[in-house]
């Protein structure tokens, strides 16, 4: 291939590691090549990656997950130490950065156990009627690249396959632009939810404040008569309400950030969540013209009450 950056191929399965009396079940065990870090993120924080001499030898050697790592090795210094997988003896040489929970499910690299793809291929039946392997390529950082990679790739397989050009590929490349896609309308459905619930609370909190002021209207009816009475204009009334009116929806605003703003502290994974200054601004923003539309009627009334009758009503 004349397109590809690099490419690697690996083969993976459940598997259960023991060591002593410990053991973790559940672990996804991978078979890699030499190449695997050039196409992949293997970020080894303590010991070493393979070297192209175990890989080609097939010699059992493996880099672990952190989680693994603290099951099996809850005393630490885990490099240089030996571990079983399937019955055989490996000797870990490495380990990988603590990844955190994966998002919707995804496989994390806590849960890995990486060995020489030759190790792993003793162990299971590589092909059509056992592990399937995934070759993986990576592409140029262009665009152009990328689409010169798929291509290359595409008729490459076909030739592999001996397809005429009239017949359908039966094979598929998949793109982690794919998954992207797949998560974004995931999170595009949750937005447009998002927005609908926000609207009704929206909706429920404004009627909310405007019940509020109506009752602070009939409530201080007597003190808006004698205000009137003694020369306040209307517009000073009305002013008076629909800044009580906003500063009410601005507190509850205020109140939502700093909520929003503890959630941040909760680890959620690899799912981040944090404040913009954007959003709150935003937020500030609609709180205070949610109050401000709430605080209409009520201050409207409240500016054209007649203040004799205002004085008199009990």
């Amino acid at each position: 291939m004349q397109n590809a950056e690099a490419i690697t191929i690996s083969a993976s399965a459940s598997a259960t590691l023991k060591r002593g009396s410990s053991s973790f079940e559940g672990a996804n065990l991978e078979g890699v090549v030499f190449d695997h870090k050039e196409v992949y993120d293997v970020p080894v924080v303590d010991g070493r990656f393979f070297t192209e001499l175990e890989i080609t030898a097939a010699r059992n050697v493996t880099v672990l997950g952190a989680k693994i790592a603290d099951a099996l090795f809850p005393e630490g210094d885990a490099v240089g130490k030996e571990m079983k997988i399937k019955g055989q003896k490996f000797v870990v040489i490495g380990l990988l950065e603590e990844e955190g929970e994966g998002l919707f499910d995804l496989p994390s690299k806590d849960d890995a156990c990486l060995i020489p793809f030759g190790s792993f291929g003793k162990m299971y039946y590589l092909g059509r009627w056992g592990v399937e392997p995934t070759i993986a390529a990576k592409g140029m950082d262009s665009d152009d690249g990328l689409i010169a990679l798929e291509n290359e790739m595409t008729g490459l397989l076909r030739g592999k396959r001996g397809l005429k050009p009239t017949e359908e590929d039966n094979f598929a490349l998949n793109k982690s632009e794919f998954i992207q896609n797949a998560i974004g309308a995931i999170f595009d459905v949750i937005s447009i939810a998002g927005a609908v619930i926000g609207g009704f609370s929206i909706l429920v909190g404004g009627f909310g404040i405007a019940n509020i002021m109506f009752v602070s209207v009939r409530e201080r009816t007597n003190i808006i008569g004698i205000q009137k009475s003694l020369g306040a204009k209307n517009y000073f009334i009305l002013l008076q309400f629909l800044f009580e009116s906003t500063f009410l929806s601005l507190f509850g605003g205020l109140a939502g950030l700093v909520l929003v703003f503890a959630i941040t502290f909760v680890p959620l994974g690899s799912l981040e969540i944090f404040m913009s200054a954007k959003n709150m601004i935003l937020g500030i923003g609609l709180s205070m013209v949610i109050g401000m539309l709430s605080g209409v009627v009520p201050a409207g009334i409240a500016a054209r009450m007649d203040p004799v009758e205002a004085i008199r009503t009990n």
